[in-house]
């Protein structure tokens, strides 16, 4: 018993569980504890951009060869889209055969675009130009403020980390601060994540708090079916993905239990971002692949965001009785496949991302969201950890794809 509460993933469970207790119990006063969930978010993202600065930089000046940065990313981004592509088809059979939004006969004339109007904003301001162009920062510096993103960072980090490599003797005092840096930094992450039990509690009683468990009866059925999809794509897509390459995901997923309890209860990915680099180096995935799969992977791998997006578009369909043929759900998937690539690192990104995919498929009104507005926060949890799961497996497989996954310590780290 004393060894199982020292784990910290024992209380962060304790802290979910009283969290979400106390937000059913005494609604107004838990919803004042939104403070303490965002608050650990904030700590957490403050260290994110530096860590994976210094983590792709260290990374890049060892191997020392352009190419191998190329040849990674490229390995990557055709997991991404591929595995990616299979969350989509999941989704999309799933639906089919269950049909959760059968029944629900909504007339489209009832509903209240205004409830949806900002994510339609937002949505319809996203371009494929405009992804683009902000994956490059206005200044060096720019992609390390609270406006930037990873994928800013890892171009920065890219670019630096090769220029490093290649100035020879005098960058050798450089590259000894950017160590000592990381190992300073990866400590300070070590302490905020003692915090993770305050945030998770906190998130957690908000959330209960603040949309009550009785707004989940009326759309359960479609809960229920999507965190059932996540678990089938988790366990029998990535699961065989996982045993292909030579290891359990049951065995993976107890390795990172303590930061899947983390993104439960804040239902942020990111919250538990670095904490996996850490874990996935323990288990022999070289550094510089870690450091750019895991951030290219928080823009472009969102497996529970694929799945969300064909499934929660179905649903409205389903609920307006709008019958869409195959070719109009393929084409649904396809335009999906593109407005997912922008989903990380803004705040409501799966809804927003659902509006963009909507509003290429006029057959289904972008209104028909607001009947799904009340359950998106618990469907979030879902979406977060499938995410993060995905990410750390895709880290695997292209360390293996490198041949450079050290098998001794993956083995030892998932047994414990």
């Amino acid at each position: 018993m004393r060894r199982l509460t020292s784990r910290l993933y024992f209380w962060v469970l304790i802290a979910i569980l009283a969290g979400a207790t106390f937000g059913f119990l005494d609604p107004k006063d838990a919803v004042g504890l939104k403070p303490f969930g965002d608050g650990f978010i904030a700590l957490v993202k403050m260290m994110i951009a530096p860590i994976i600065f210094c983590t792709v930089v260290l990374g890049i000046a060892g191997a020392g060869d352009m190419k191998k940065v190329g040849r990674v990313g490229g390995k990557a981004l055709i997991y991404f889209e591929v595995v990616s592509s299979l969350a989509l088809a999941i989704g999309l059979i799933v639906m089919n055969t269950v049909q959760p939004g059968k029944g629900f006969n909504v007339d489209p004339a009832s509903l209240d675009p205004k409830a949806v109007a900002n994510y339609a904003k937002a949505a319809s301001e996203q371009s494929a130009t405009d992804f683009v162009l902000h994956i490059i920062p206005k200044t060096m510096f720019d992609a390390f403020s609270g406006n930037g993103d990873l994928l800013q960072v890892l171009l920065v980090a890219i670019l630096f980390g090769w220029s490093l490599s290649h100035v020879g003797a005098a960058g050798e005092y450089v590259h000894r601060l950017i160590v000592a840096t990381s190992l300073a930094l990866f400590a300070m992450m070590n302490t905020i994540m003692k915090l993770a039990p305050i945030g998770a509690g906190g998130a957690m009683a908000f959330t209960i708090g603040k949309y009550g468990v009785g707004a989940l009866a009326p759309l359960m059925f479609l809960m229920g079916s999507f965190y059932l999809t996540c678990l089938i794509f988790i366990l029998l897509v990535l699961g065989s993905i996982s045993a292909l390459v030579g290891f359990n995901i049951l065995r993976f997923l107890s390795y990172i239990k303590e930061e899947l309890l983390t993104v439960l209860g804040t239902s942020s990915s990111e919250s538990a971002l670095v904490p996996l680099m850490d874990k996935l180096e323990k288990a022999g995935c070289p550094k510089a692949v870690v450091g750019l799969v895991i951030p290219s992977g928080y823009s472009f791998n969102l497996d529970g965001t694929n799945i969300y997006l064909t499934m929660a578009a179905l649903f409205v369909a389903q609920a307006l009785n709008i019958d869409l043929s195959l070719q109009q759900q393929l084409s649904l998937l396809l335009v999906a496949m593109l407005t997912s690539k922008g989903a990380s690192g803004v705040t409501g990104a799966g809804f927003i991302t659902l509006a963009a995919t909507l509003a290429v498929v006029p057959s289904i009104p972008i209104a028909g969201l607001a009947l799904i507005l009340g359950i998106d926060r618990f469907m979030s949890e879902a979406r977060a950890i499938t995410n993060f799961i995905g990410n750390g497996v895709a880290t695997v497989v292209v360390s293996r794809w490198e041949k450079e996954l050290d098998y001794d310590k993956l083995n030892q780290a998932l047994k414990g």
